[in-house]
């Protein structure tokens, strides 16, 4: 539903909510788009991210409520690429990963907090198809994800087609301005005018 709309659009059509931590990014240039398959691990623990993966649907994306961790690795290059071979649409993960040169000759995304060289624990389950928090949001199964360059941010299921027609408009908008004031002097000066005007009547003093 989501594919090739930028993180950005799908923001603004949100109005600014529901984005995931600036410090989850992807390993590589990827755009992300499918709907969640949750997951909630203690701090390092990856049995139920395998787990999820044997369970998740092609196109789904695997979503991992890691608690931030950074200590140890919720996966490392084998156990993304299971995901890959799967047919997951991609994984993100609030926490890290290692093996990040063979991570990234996956060429596949994957989304997180950063690298580490710790492996994960094996000693304790977690829960799977819950609601969950990634990055200080909340994500529900089946709730759309997006994630490209920019950030990850999440769509709530029954608002998916409002806000997906909301963010392709708000890209025709994007481009009109563009190609009628980027590149004229003139045009470029007066919008900024216009702009300030506007502001300054917003201004709370």
């Amino acid at each position: 539903m989501f594919k090739d709309i930028p993180s950005t659009s799908v923001s603004d059509a949100l109005q600014g909510k529901n984005h995931m931590s600036y410090e989850i990014k992807p390993i590589g240039d990827f755009q992300l788009s499918g709907p969640a398959f949750t997951v909630e691990i203690d701090e390092g623990e990856n049995i139920s991210v395998l787990e999820a993966m044997y369970k998740a649907k092609p196109g789904d994306v695997l979503v991992v409520d890691g608690k931030g961790w950074t200590a140890n690795a919720v996966a490392g290059d084998f156990i993304l690429n299971l995901g890959k071979t799967l047919g997951l649409a991609g994984i993100v993960i609030d926490g890290v990963i290692r093996d990040i040169k063979g991570s990234l000759a996956l060429d596949y995304p994957i989304f997180c907090k950063g690298t580490t060289t710790c492996a994960s624990k094996k000693t304790q389950k977690g829960l799977i198809g819950v609601p969950i928090v990634c990055g200080g949001v909340s994500v529900n199964p089946g709730d759309y994800i997006v994630g490209d360059s920019d950030g990850v941010v999440v769509v709530p299921h029954s608002e998916a087609s409002s806000i997906r027609e909301q963010a392709l408009e708000k890209i025709s908008v994007d481009e009109k301005r563009e190609s009628s004031v980027g590149q004229d002097v003139d045009a470029a000066r007066k919008y900024i005018e216009d702009f300030l005007i506007k502001a300054e009547k917003n201004i709370v003093l």
